[in-house]
């Protein structure tokens, strides 16, 4: 299975912590890359106790793991072994530590002017925030999701997942394989470095558009589409559903399939922009009217009548969806210890290859001598790496 994926061939160096690293480095370990990732000897009682949960085991399947002391001169050579053959090296430590252990762009790159170096920090490798140690709720907070999020006047909110920290691991992801890519042209590598920052500030999307283009602030709109009215969560006999009739023929639909075609027919309901300005009004009336029948009355009406509209699912109903699972989204996997579980897919499809778990997440230093051979390094030297507690 290997063999026939895309990143097969690229051997990817891992020397990334908490999430926005790893999800970076997950995708290339699902599509075929070797990555190998390196972690120091003493990784400590609480880091070894979390390695069994399910968020270490969802980040880290398909990967090789060894253990490095790069703060030793014999670590630190090794490493630069492994980096003489590795295509790409990801971190996302703070500017000063990896300078420190000598293991940042300018030290990979002399040794391996091929090698793709990939960074993610706070807030950037300069400026004057480089040395701020980053988040991803901080990232939220000052990239200005928490502003927009959430009920009006209830205050900053943070997204009940950490969109910045997986932004940031996607947007290097793609753009290391640009790197990839040009490589085949030069023959050079190059340093490519994101931050939850930036990654959070382009996330806004349209939302921060609306300032710079009409300097206009968004707020808080809670379930409510901050543009498109009417779209948002209305009540149906057994709990809610998303309704989602943003354009003036979807409106017209909506009206025919609750049974009310003279809301048509109201002039200040023609425009969006007359909707918008009435926009409790439409969404109390359009809730007066789906309260009274269950949500899959509903939603085969309006998917009958090709307006969007579909259940609010808890996480359990998510993976119990028909069309979930015929995605695969659930990816089992047998570890030789947890057993039988399953862990997220790759959303991303690829035609003629298969994707999922080819191998669980490895134990704590469980490739350390099967790497440091590949490198070049004799069975006496890794021997006396161990003996010095180098690895």
């Amino acid at each position: 299975m290997q063999a026939a994926l895309p990143l097969s061939g690229i051997t990817l160096l891992d020397l990334t912590h908490a999430r926005a690293g790893p999800t970076c480095v997950r995708h290339f370990a699902d599509w075929g890359a070797d990555v190998i990732r390196i972690e120091p000897p003493d990784i400590g009682e609480d880091a070894l106790g979390k390695r069994d949960g399910p968020d270490f085991q969802n980040l880290h399947r398909n990967k090789r793991m060894m253990r490095l002391n790069l703060k030793s001169p014999e670590g630190h050579a090794a490493f630069l072994r492994l980096v003489q053959r590795a295509d790409v090296v990801v971190e996302n430590m703070r500017a000063a530590v990896k300078h420190r252990l000598k293991i940042a762009w300018e030290d990979v790159h002399a040794v391996n002017p091929r090698v793709v170096y990939g960074s993610i920090s706070g807030f950037g490798q300069d400026g004057p925030y480089a040395e701020r140690a980053g988040v991803d709720q901080i990232a939220q907070g000052m990239g200005g999701l928490m502003s927009i999020t959430g009920l009006p006047g209830q205050g900053p909110l943070r997204v009940g997942i950490p969109v910045a920290d997986l932004s940031a691991g996607t947007l290097l992801a793609l753009g290391i394989m640009m790197a990839l890519f040009e490589r085949e042209r030069t023959g050079v590598g190059r340093w490519v470095h994101t931050s939850l920052l930036e990654s959070q500030v382009f996330m806004l999307d349209f939302q921060a558009a609306r300032w710079l283009m009409q300097h206009e602030v968004p707020r808080q709109a809670g379930n409510d589409h901050p543009t498109g009215i009417p779209t948002g969560v209305f009540p149906t006999s057994d709990g809610y559903i998303n309704i989602a009739a943003s354009s003036n023929r979807l409106w017209e639909r909506m009206c025919d399939t609750v049974g009310r075609p003279e809301w048509k027919a109201r002039e200040e309901w023609k425009t969006q922009n007359g909707r918008s300005a009435e926009r409790k009004q439409i969404n109390a009336a359009i809730g007066e009217i789906t309260q009274h029948q269950p949500a899959a009355h509903w939603i085969e009406l309006f998917e009958d009548a090709g307006v969007p509209c579909g259940p609010i699912y808890s996480i359990d109903q998510v993976f119990a969806d028909p069309q979930v699972r015929h995605l695969g989204l659930a990816a089992p996997m047998t570890h030789p210890r947890l057993g039988e579980t399953e862990v997220v897919n790759s959303p991303i499809n690829l035609s003629g290859v298969a994707k999922g778990v080819r191998t669980p997440t490895p134990e704590a230093g469980e490739h350390t001598s099967e790497v440091l051979r590949w490198a070049g390094l004799t069975d006496q030297e890794i021997d006396d790496m161990r003996s010095k507690g180098v690895i």
